[in-house]
Parts: C-alpha cells; sequence; structure tokens
C-alpha cells in the first residue's frame, strides 16, 4: 500500500432555472468561514455526502428550487472525475473531466452502497483510487472480517461540528458494535497491512447458534434505531442539555403565562361588570322613560280635570251674585222651586264640592310634579354616566383584543411549542436509550458467543509499538500550534484515545476536544501521507477553533492564546498532494496571510458572497 489521496476541486449544487451555487477549492489550505446560517457547515455535510454519506441533505431554506450535486476531484494518479448526485441520495454518475455545470454526457453509475462482488459503486471507485481495493477488516473478536468500504476512512478525515466535539474516542462513532471495525481501519493506515489473513474462530454449539439468530435480530432492530437518530438534529449530550435548557423555559414560561392569564381574568370580570352595569343602567332608562310619558299624560288629565273644576268654581260665584228668578239647575221659578226636592241645585255646595276636589288635584299634582323631577334626575344623571361606562368598556376590550390576548395566545403558543419540543426532545432521547439498550444486549451476547473474550484482549495489532510514532506526530503538532500545557502525549490502546500531559483528551472542554480531535485527525493525513500509507489525501473539519468562541470555562478559553494563528500557519505548510478544508465562523487572525485561500460568507446582500447559495 502507498499513498494516493485526491483533492476536491469544486463543490456545486443545481437546479432547474437557479444560478449554480459553486464554491472551489485548491491544494493545502482552504478557509470557509462567515456569518452564521450562510451554508458553511452545509458543506462539510455534502462533501461527506457527495462521498458516500446517506442522504438526503438537509432542508434549509437557502436550499430551495436546487435538486442536484456536483464534487469534482482530482486524483494523484492524474485523473479527473465529477460526481453527480441526487440531493434526495441515491446511486452516483461519474464524468470524466472537473465540471462546475451537468455535463451532456451520459456518464458512468455507480452505487452508493459497497459491493465487494460488484465494483460499480463509489466505495469501490475511490478505494481503488487510494490503493486500498479489495481490503478486509476485522469486524469482531472472533477474527470475522468484512470488506473495506470507503465510509469505514471518511469518518477520519470528515469531522462535523458535532462529532469534533464529543466526549469520546477519535475512533469510536457511538455505535459499540462498529468500535472493532473502526479500531481495524486506523490500524490499517499506520501499519499499511489489513486483516484479510485473519481466520475466524466460528462457533458452532446450539447455545452460539441461538445468540447469533438473537444477534442478528438486534442488528436489525440497531439498523432501525440508527435509522431513525440519523434523522435527529444533534447529539446525545446535546438533547439533554436541551431538555433541561426546555425545562427552565418552560418554566419561566408557565410564570409569565399564569401572570397574563390572571390579569385577563381580572380584566374579564372588570369588563363583565360594566357589562352588566350597562346592561341594568339601560333598563332602568327605559323604564324610566317610560314612567314619564305615563306621568306626563297623568299630568295633563290633572290640568284637564283642575280647568273643568275651575269653570265650576266660577260658575257658581256668577249664580251666586245673581237675582234667583229660575232655578239654574231644574228651571223651576222661585215660587215653585222646592228645596227640599230632588234637584239638589245647591250652588254654593257645588262650589265647594269642586273647591275640595281642586285642592285634591293640586295635591297630588305637587306629587306627581316631584317624582317627574326626580325621574328627570334621574334619567339626566344615566345619560351622562352611560357615556363614560361604554367608555371604559370599550377601554377594557380594547386592552383585551388588542394587548392581554394576542399576549396570552402568543404566550400559549409559545409554551405548546416549548411542550412539543420537550415531548420530541423526551423521545430523541428515548432512541438513544434504546440504541444503547440494544448496543449493549448485542455486545453481551457477543461476548458469550467469543467465551467471554473481548475486543481490547483479541486485537493486539494496534500494539504501543504501532501508535507510538502516530503519538509523537500529534504532540508535534499541538507543540507547534502552541497548545496550552503540552508535556507529552501517547495513545492509551484500551480506551483507544490520546492522554495529553497525563489527561485523557476526553477529560477536556468540548473546545480543547475541538482541537485535540483536529489535532489527531490531521496528524494522521500528515503521518499517512509522509510514511507513504494510504490515506484520503484531505480532511474537512467544522468548527476546530471552538474555544475562541464558545468555551465552557477558563480553562478552555484560548482567546488570549495564538493557537488560532499558529493553527492556520500551520496548515499553510500542508505539501501540495494533501489537502484540508477548515469551517469556521471565526475571521482568521488578521497577522496570518491566507491570500485566495479564503471564502468569506458576509451574510449581507451588498457586501461581497452572501452565502452558499446566491441570495
Amino acid at each position: 500500500m502507498t499513498y494516493s489521496g485526491f483533492q476536491i476541486r469544486h463543490l456545486s449544487f443545481h437546479g432547474s432555472e437557479k444560478e449554480p451555487a459553486v464554491v472551489s477549492f485548491q491544494s493545502g489550505l482552504n478557509v470557509v468561514y462567515g456569518a452564521s446560517d450562510t451554508g458553511k457547515s452545509y458543506i462539510v455535510e455534502a462533501i461527506d455526502f457527495m462521498l458516500g454519506g446517506k442522504g438526503p441533505l438537509p432542508d434549509i431554506p437557502q436550499a430551495k428550487g436546487y435538486d442536484r450535486v456536483l464534487l469534482a476531484i482530482a486524483f494523484d494518479d492524474g485523473s479527473e472525475t465529477t460526481l453527480h448526485r441526487s440531493m434526495s441520495g441515491g446511486q452516483f454518475r461519474a464524468f470524466e473531466g472537473l465540471h462546475t455545470s451537468i455535463p451532456d454526457a451520459e456518464g458512468s453509475p455507480l452505487g452508493e452502497i459497497h459491493n465487494e462482488r460488484d465494483e460499480a459503486n463509489l466505495s469501490s471507485f475511490l478505494l481503488s483510487k487510494i490503493g486500498l481495493s479489495g481490503k478486509r477488516i476485522k469486524k469482531n473478536a472472533k477474527d470475522e472480517t468484512q470488506a473495506l468500504s470507503f465510509r469505514n476512512i471518511a469518518r477520519l478525515a470528515i469531522i462535523n461540528e458535532e462529532e469534533i466535539i464529543q466526549k469520546r474516542s477519535p475512533l469510536s462513532d457511538g455505535n459499540y458494535t462498529a468500535n472493532t471495525a473502526n479500531t481495524s481501519v486506523f490500524t490499517m493506515l499506520l501499519t499499511g497491512v489489513d486483516d484479510t489473513a485473519l481466520l475466524s474462530r466460528k462457533g458452532t454449539s446450539a447455545e452460539e447458534q441461538k445468540r447469533l439468530a438473537q444477534i442478528d435480530l438486534l442488528d436489525q432492530l440497531i439498523a432501525d434505531a440508527q435509522k431513525r437518530i440519523t434523522t435527529i438534529s444533534g447529539s446525545r449530550d446535546e438533547l439533554s442539555d436541551q431538555e433541561e435548557r426546555l425545562a427552565r423555559a418552560m418554566d419561566n414560561r408557565a410564570e409569565q403565562l399564569a401572570f397574563t392569564e390572571e390579569k385577563f381574568k381580572a380584566i374579564s370580570t372588570r369588563r363583565r361588570a360594566i357589562i352588566q352595569k350597562i346592561e341594568t343602567t339601560s333598563d332602568r332608562y327605559t323604564e324610566i322613560a317610560t314612567l314619564l310619558d305615563r306621568f306626563n299624560l297623568l299630568r295633563d288629565h290633572y290640568v284637564s280635570d283642575y280647568e273643568r273644576l275651575l269653570g265650576i268654581r266660577e260658575a257658581g260665584s256668577f249664580f251666586s251674585v245673581l237675582e234667583q228668578e229660575v232655578c239654574p239647575t231644574c228651571g223651576a221659578l222661585p215660587d215653585h222651586h222646592d228645596s227640599g226636592a230632588a234637584c239638589h241645585g245647591d250652588v254654593g255646595l257645588t262650589v265647594a264640592a269642586a273647591e275640595a276636589e281642586m285642592q285634591k288635584i293640586e295635591s297630588r299634582q305637587t306629587e306627581l310634579m316631584t317624582t317627574i323631577a326626580a325621574l328627570n334626575a334621574e334619567s339626566q344623571s344615566i345619560q351622562k354616566s352611560l357615556p363614560n361606562l361604554k367608555n371604559s368598556l370599550s377601554e377594557l376590550s380594547i386592552e383585551i383584543e388588542m394587548v392581554v390576548s394576542p399576549d396570552l395566545r402568543r404566550q400559549r403558543a409559545t409554551y405548546k411549542e416549548l411542550a412539543d419540543k420537550g415531548a420530541n426532545v423526551r423521545e430523541a432521547l428515548g432512541l438513544f436509550s434504546n440504541l444503547n439498550d440494544l448496543t449493549s444486549r448485542k455486545a453481551n451476547l457477543e461476548r458469550q458467543n467469543e467465551g467471554g473474550g473481548s475486543d481490547a484482549t483479541s486485537n493486539n495489532r494496534l500494539s504501543s509499538t504501532v501508535v507510538a510514532p502516530f503519538a509523537e506526530r500529534v504532540e508535534s503538532v499541538l507543540q507547534q500550534w502552541g497548545f496550552p500545557g503540552i508535556a507529552n502525549v501517547h495513545f492509551d490502546t484500551t480506551a483507544k484515545d490520546l492522554v495529553i500531559s497525563g489527561k485523557a483528551r476526553t477529560a477536556y472542554g468540548k473546545g480543547l476536544r475541538a482541537i485535540t480531535q483536529s489535532a489527531f485527525t490531521i496528524s494522521l493525513l500528515e503521518y499517512c501521507a509522509d510514511n507513504n500509507l494510504p490515506h484520503p489525501g484531505i480532511v474537512v473539519l467544522d468548527s476546530p477553533l471552538l474555544s475562541y468562541r464558545e468555551p465552557e470555562g477558563a480553562e478552555d478559553d484560548l482567546s488570549e492564546t495564538n493557537l488560532n494563528g499558529n493553527f492556520y500557519r500551520y496548515l499553510l505548510g500542508l505539501k501540495g498532494d494533501r489537502q484540508a478544508i477548515i469551517v469556521e465562523n471565526m475571521d482568521p487572525p488578521s497577522d496570518v496571510e491566507l491570500g485566495n485561500r479564503v471564502i468569506h460568507f458576509s451574510g449581507m446582500s451588498d457586501e461581497g458572497r452572501f452565502g452558499l447559495f446566491p441570495l
């Protein structure tokens, strides 16, 4: 085996009636940096996707209308190939030459899954280009082997922003059952020797066969769980942190929601009271109007009766002064008038009766006018109070409809959204727990079939002698970068990870884990290339300098050091047969001259390139 890598020249996205989105790379160092949500991490995902990663690519708003991807690759043997794939996934097509637009030619189909019996797949094509065609790696402690896939190697060269901070070995992808294969790939890269010579130790007992059947079933369940987990955004640790943050956010929202609901209840109660008062007052106003109509009619009757009685009294006074000739009542002459007869023509008595009746009417008129005046006063008071009540009602209604109700709906929607997210996070964590349970059960069955042996004891090819030169290379790289407190580095063959200055790599904060993961990945490329050992020839790192942007604490904060400058200066010295693509949010340090090796996504429409996709 010899070193024969490749380099990415172009990555482009295409869609019907869409302007192509193209990024180009050169040998050695390439830096993509800029604002958030401009497509930087999407480049890492797309490169991994175009080198055989599972699809589809994430659905982001900026990529709307794009449906195809091209990846142009230059190989060390002088050949050039452009890979074409749908953004939904599926098989590839390979075209000769470097293209940034969809070729008119038919191209050669390449399957997306490795198949050792059929070389017409991307994995076999790439492995043949880097000198690893037909290699086999150990897959379990029974020394059973499997065909090497390019995906086994890609995970050691392409590190996304989630993997770069994980608290586990760079050789582990979180799947226990794949650890043996991952370790075998690493050993093969360091030694140039694969596991073709291994002879498996197969069990033949009925109990072992039963466990193998159970393992096969668990494999199916694990594959299904892993497939579902690929749709989850974030690692288990991130989801746990998110669950805690959501719980705190829901508690805060619950307090705010309770306060707003109490406010809504108080204002609604006041509004109902005012509505009830307006209804009662309006009913009273209508009742008063009806009474006044009736009392005014009664007053008119009193006036009419009073005027009639007044006429009787005046007529009586006239009769009393006239000479009596003929009785005004019965018409009898004075000589013939019988005062005791039925005539009753006593004018004085009639006048007296009229006056008495007039006094009654005057008394009743006085009472009636007092009542009318009281009712008029009450009516005027109601007329004055009703507008104020209606204004108060309007103000409360506006406050409810324009302020409190929208705020309440918004808070309820936010709380529901948080609750839904919490349920989704708990469901996702449940998937991780289920996967861990399945892998643990499978590992236990495998250990039983292996007679209690472990991979750490059976896989003795990854010895201290093998890893010592590599650990020295990592130590040299970290020293050149100016890693704080660096003393010595060695590789723990049991933990399958670096121990830096006596401290396990996973014991550092996430920022320093990102730096040390980057050192591991870059050192592996350099070690293989310098020792003429197989390697793809590229590394792709997303957010290696996280400790400058989001340190977890004082020990994780490198902002006062010049490690970032040393990091870029070191990568500027990469030889021409190697390539590094670095994706970062932060601007590169001003004291490092990167020239045309930088791609800047400004995130602004009026300043340079907005992002990966045209605005």
